[in-house]
């Protein structure tokens, strides 16, 4: 039986990529199908006392990204909103492209999608869809995460933080003892200082 992944993001965090490449690379070991919903730093940031730059990062591109990604979501499904975020995400991790309305038209455009959203996308009008899925997958495991957030068998919990992410039998062992945490209950937490940064390939 498939097991179904459900899996939060946000087009900007470089950690929730990693970690979605991961998924896809099990996904070819395991019997597992990622449904990729939206969730929002910016949303989950407002009103919290930020460094300068990190606020100027959700004022000026914490937005358009996932309020693309809501549309693509709400007109084409789950399917064309996965395509775009790999699209999105290539062009913003690995092109290392500004996080413009010109880079959001060009990934929808390589995921088949309409340009346009790109312009709606600068406008408040998917906010609401945009809220309600990230608080949908934030409830479950609290407001003091970030993303990647992943459901499994109904059980959610922030992460896995990653650097690079593995591939072949390495991604499914991972996700193997990952399913494993997730379902007990009473597991909250284990952690390490990261010692490097993303490592995209």
């Amino acid at each position: 039986m498939t097991t179904q992944v459900d899996f939060w993001f946000d087009p900007l965090c470089p950690w929730a990529w990693m970690s979605s490449r991961w998924m896809l690379e099990v996904e070819k070991v395991r019997d597992v199908h990622t449904t990729f919903h939206v969730m929002s730093l910016a949303e989950l940031n407002s009103g919290r006392d930020l460094p300068d730059d990190y606020r100027r990062t959700m004022d000026l591109e914490g937005w358009i990204g996932v309020r693309a990604a809501a549309a693509v979501d709400q007109r084409y499904g789950s399917e064309a909103l996965r395509a775009f975020y790999t699209a999105i995400g290539t062009r913003y991790h690995l092109g290392k492209e500004p996080k413009t309305p010109e880079t959001v038209a060009a990934a929808l455009t390589d995921a088949g999608l309409d340009p346009a959203i790109a312009d709606e996308a600068q406008t408040d009008q998917f906010d609401d869809a945009v809220r309600t899925s990230h608080y949908e997958g934030m409830e479950p495991v609290g407001m003091d995460v970030g993303t990647p957030v992943i459901r499994v068998n109904e059980m959610s919990l922030f992460g896995p933080v990653i650097s690079p992410a593995p591939k072949g039998e390495a991604a499914g062992d991972l996700f193997d003892g990952f399913v494993k945490m997730t379902a007990y209950p009473g597991f909250f937490e284990l952690k390490r200082t990261r010692t490097v940064g993303p490592i995209f390939d």
